[in-house]
């Protein structure tokens, strides 16, 4: 008999906000453990929430990415568990009226193009980390992470594969972070991902015994798991290896399976109800167009875009990679007028500036006007390369003007004919042996001389006017 599995996705992404949801308490990755914690997040009696607008700004914005309607009036409401992370007792989340509910995104496979549909997209608070600590035998607790505002992204089982999975994992961190919603960084924690997964015979529209995976914090492992876990349930169901139960289960990715943490839970358990210290947040036509007006385009749209503009499939698919290229792209040709070396030096120079730097493309915080006047200098030949790469590298670091910077720093090309001559001169004085080569046919010490005057120049100066005046002294 032929099976076809059954997946429905809760993907967990932390939003991009300075501060927490309920308290203004940094919400930014690292830092000491329970750090980042007041008393409003860690739970101390009196202490009343207060909401971070911009996490419903950004919560909007996610929703009209993935073309949901939004609730115009979204209320919080109280989710009753017990866990040591969780101080409350409780988890601050949205379920009678989530902010946005009945969107789309759509994907492609090896098996053609498909729609996937979001049921809803809610707020929420993150929970606290356990530490385990092996050397005493003991649990730790860091509170850094707790009220970290989320949004939990619930699809429809609608996908049916560890492709259509990681399919549409991908187009949904890349929608959200060209939004700035959020890095969407798997190794940091800010993107994770709960699997619903059935089997039922193919045809079939009854829906299997469905077990849930937690916590999953990375495509491969996530792919790894689909497989195991259909293969479980088909071989539980043809032979009868155990009982498939409704259950919550834990995947180890050393051992290649998962294991049962606890039977699943049903809404009825969390004991939901509207929570009274939490006023609802009304979503005026103001503040509602205000977020719209503020959309970027698909990133499809922008490539194409980069693409009229003369820039190879490539490069426009490197940039698209990141709203913050995109932006510094945009502002660096609208001021240098040259589309094809704006990318090349944010594909090339940038990047590796970042990478040195351990920092990702979404980090990217130069202006890209600066960028654009660099650019202006090198294609007018008043700053050679080797100097711009200089000057790109203070940009990181400070907000300069790359000319007035240039200027003041002796990296300017110089016209001075003069000069080249009395460097010529001095280079070929100092090294008898390598001008009596030349002479005698050796023509690679050529390159030899013209690099010593380059390093006496400081690269400043035109290449193919020092040669000439390199061949006229050698001659």
């Amino acid at each position: 008999m032929k099976y076809e599995t059954v997946i429905g996705l809760e993907v967990h992404v932390e939003m991009a906000t300075e501060s927490k949801i309920f308290c203004s308490c940094s919400a930014k990755f690292g830092g000491e453990q329970n750090d980042h914690v007041c008393p409003a997040c860690c739970g101390m009696p009196g202490m009343l929430p207060i909401v971070n607008k911009h996490v419903v700004d950004l919560g909007m914005t996610a929703g009209m990415m993935l073309n949901c309607d939004i609730n115009r009036t979204t209320t919080f409401d109280k989710k009753s568990y017990y866990y040591p992370d969780l101080p409350n007792a409780y988890q601050t989340t949205q379920w009678f009226a989530p902010v946005c509910v009945n969107g789309t995104v759509d994907i492609k496979t090896s098996k053609g193009e498909k729609k996937v549909r979001i049921k809803q997209i809610h707020m929420e608070e993150d929970a606290g980390k356990l530490v385990h600590d092996d050397w005493t035998d003991s649990t730790l607790v860091d509170f850094n992470r707790t009220s970290v505002p989320l949004i939990e992204i619930v699809s429809q089982p609608d996908l049916s594969s560890a492709e259509e999975v990681i399919a549409y994992l991908e187009r949904l961190r890349s929608l959200l972070r060209f939004a700035k919603v959020s890095d969407c960084r798997w190794e940091q924690g800010s993107m994770r991902c709960d699997v619903n997964l059935s089997v039922r015979p193919e045809g079939s529209d009854v829906l299997g015994v469905r077990t849930e995976m937690k916590n999953m914090n990375s495509l491969s492992a996530i792919e790894r798991a689909i497989e195991y876990e259909t293969a479980r349930h088909i071989d539980a169901i043809e032979n009868g290896t155990e009982v498939l139960v409704q259950e919550t289960r834990r995947w180890d990715d050393i051992k290649g399976k998962s294991y049962a943490m606890r039977t699943k839970e049903t809404a009825g358990d969390y004991r939901y109800f509207p929570d009274p210290n939490v006023m609802p947040v009304v979503i005026d036509d103001e503040w509602y167009n205000r977020i719209k007006e503020t959309l970027p385009d698909l990133p499809e749209v922008k490539a194409q875009k980069f693409i009229e503009l003369g820039l190879t499939e490539y490069d426009a698919d490197q940039l698209i990679q990141s709203r913050a290229l995109c932006d510094v792209f945009e502002a660096a040709y609208k001021t240098s007028g040259l589309a094809k070396e704006s990318a090349n030096w944010i594909i090339t120079d940038c990047m590796t500036i970042l990478n040195k730097k351990q920092m990702t493309a979404d980090m990217l915080s130069i202006s890209g006007k600066a960028l654009g006047e660099l650019i202006k200098l090198v294609a007018e030949e008043k700053v050679n390369r080797g100097n711009a790469k200089r000057i790109l590298a203070v940009m990181f670091d400070e907000d300069i003007n790359p000319q007035e910077y240039a200027e003041k720093n002796g990296l300017i090309v110089s016209n001075d004919t003069g000069k080249l001559e009395e460097v010529v001169k001095a280079v070929c004085a100092a090294d008898p042996k390598s001008v009596e080569d030349y002479k005698n046919g050796k023509e690679k010490v050529f390159m030899a001389l013209f690099g010593q005057c380059m390093k006496q120049l400081q690269g400043n100066c035109n290449p193919q006017a020092l040669k000439e005046a390199l061949l006229k002294e050698l001659q």
